[in-house]
């Protein structure tokens, strides 16, 4: 590498800081440190992996999208494609932006558990940040009547839809936010993009 007499990157830093925060945790674990054996210690194959799943759920709430899918695939050799296998991987999709993706991956969740309000407001999302409001506002009002409007976000996911509906031309352009649902876990802001 040719010195050019200019700083350092800040992503280099951040490294950097990383790398001796990670060192200095590693050093608080006596048990980790063998002082006889020079070695880094190993990998047990014998414990048990965390479900994919649930990393993958701790990745969305990270905004870590890429990973999350990974995570989802990966959980789907392990569960097969199940409606939340389904879910979750259309729900890491939309975070990417790839909607069209999305779409077909909560249509079949929709399909595979069709009582599954969680999933109905997805695909919802997925339609309204498609244009398809009208389509949408029937998604989310059977995923409204099938929570009994007990879910904020659904409720609120239904209100835009009907914004949507009655005055598209108005709020075509406006940065509206949307909430996915996940099973059993907390609330993904998904922010439409102008």
């Amino acid at each position: 590498m040719k010195p050019t007499g200019e700083a350092l990157p800040a992503q280099f830093h951040k490294t950097l800081i990383a790398i001796a925060a990670c060192a200095a945790v590693a050093s608080c674990a006596p048990e980790a440190i063998d002082p006889t054996n020079p070695w880094a210690p190993g990998v047990d194959h014998r414990a048990e992996a965390e479900d994919g799943l649930e990393v993958g759920h701790r990745l969305m709430a990270a905004n870590e999208y890429e990973l999350a899918l990974e995570a989802f695939t990966r959980a789907a050799l392990d569960h097969g494609m199940t409606g939340e296998v389904l879910s979750s991987l259309g729900t890491a999709n939309l975070g990417l932006g790839r909607l069209g993706q999305a779409e077909i991956l909560l249509r079949r969740a929709t399909e595979t558990e069709p009582d599954w309000p969680e999933a109905m407001n997805n695909l919802g999302v997925v339609l309204m940040e498609q244009g398809k409001y009208a389509e949408a506002e029937q998604v989310l009002r059977r995923a409204f009547a099938m929570d009994n409007g007990e879910s904020a976000p659904i409720r609120e996911n239904l209100r835009l839809a009907l914004a949507n509906l009655e005055n598209s031309a108005i709020t075509t352009g406006q940065n509206q936010e949307y909430e996915l649902v996940q099973r059993g876990r907390g609330n993904i802001l998904i922010r439409q993009t102008p």
